[in-house]
């Protein structure tokens, strides 16, 4: 990754509640120590120091997750703190309890609460009214750690962003505006080819731009998949229908039967260009196997560094 690093002031005690609450040179900064902290644990699958130490989060999770729930307890105990978990039906988060009363006693358990939750304004309130540092970790508007991953994998992969585009196949979901906020401050052009009544909503739409034309990038939308893939230099895909959607899983499928990543639309983008996806995939839908596997995937590697930009962003906003 070659990008010149600036020096923001301290991130410590920072919410993380949308993916535009941070400035490029703060999510620089997160991703300055990402690398380093991925080094340390690439050569020893350990690190030296352990900045978290003693201290502890809470995983508010009322939906199920494999890899923001893992990567969230092995990094907060591979820097030397703890993590813990509580599922939906441990608080009631908004019917057994409020949730300015879960905040208000949660941050005088621990140093930070990481939420997830379908309700953006549910993850809002909780940053309002808790003292501690709370972070989205995945709501039905905004993934933004997700986003963080995403734009770290392809700093290592490009080394810049601007002059880079992405194709978005698919949903103008959260996972789409979280990306297209990050990658659009960092100079990168944003193509999403989505079903008619799929797009991003209009406040979204319009904050993107804004940041695209801030830094030189660009947000196209388009509802031609191929249009949307030629020349791009990344294709990226999500499950047609988010977790919180499944009453609307057939009609989804139906609508977005023509917008999938397969072989024909790689072969539209060129040999040089990148796959990725944000996971848990449906193979065969979205995306076919054989690309999911093939040479131009850099799943794995997005995956992989949920791990080390979150244990970055953790170790900013507590530690400093």
């Amino acid at each position: 990754m070659t990008s010149t690093f600036s020096t923001p002031t301290s991130l410590r005690g920072r919410d993380l509640v949308g993916a535009a609450d941070l400035s490029r040179a703060e999510v620089e900064r997160v991703f300055e120590r990402a690398t380093e902290l991925k080094a340390e644990y690439r050569a020893q699958r350990r690190h030296p120091a352990a900045p978290l130490a003693g201290r502890t989060i809470a995983l508010l999770f009322q939906q199920p997750s494999l890899r923001t729930r893992v990567t969230f307890e092995a990094g907060m105990t591979q820097l030397g703190g703890h993590a813990i978990y509580l599922a939906a039906g441990d608080i009631g988060l908004g019917s057994r309890e409020t949730v300015p009363d879960v905040a208000m006693n949660l941050d005088r358990f621990v140093d930070g609460i990481v939420v997830r939750h379908s309700s953006q304004e549910v993850v809002a309130e909780l940053a309002d009214r808790a003292a501690v540092p709370v972070v989205n970790a995945l709501t039905l508007r905004e993934h933004p750690c997700q986003a963080l991953a995403d734009v770290f994998t392809l700093l290592e992969r490009f080394g810049r962003l601007d002059g880079v585009t992405i194709a978005f196949i698919g949903d103008g979901n959260n996972v789409f505006g979280s990306l297209a906020l990050v990658a659009a401050a960092f100079g990168a052009e944003v193509r999403l080819a989505h079903p008619p009544g799929y797009g991003p909503d209009e406040g979204l739409e319009a904050r993107i731009i804004e940041l695209a034309s801030a830094a030189g990038g660009r947000l196209v939308l388009g509802h031609d998949p191929r249009a949307a893939a030629a020349r791009a230099h990344v294709l990226y895909t999500d499950a047609w229908t988010s977790m919180g959607l499944e009453a609307e899983a057939e009609a989804r499928r139906d609508a977005f039967r023509s917008f999938r990543i397969d072989r024909a639309l790689v072969d539209v983008a060129g040999q040089e260009a990148v796959v990725m996806h944000c996971l848990p995939a449906h193979r065969g839908e979205e995306i076919e196997s054989a690309v999911m596997d093939g040479p131009q995937s850099i799943i794995w590697d997005q995956s992989e560094n949920r791990l080390h930009v979150q244990k970055a962003l953790l170790a900013e906003i507590l530690a400093g």
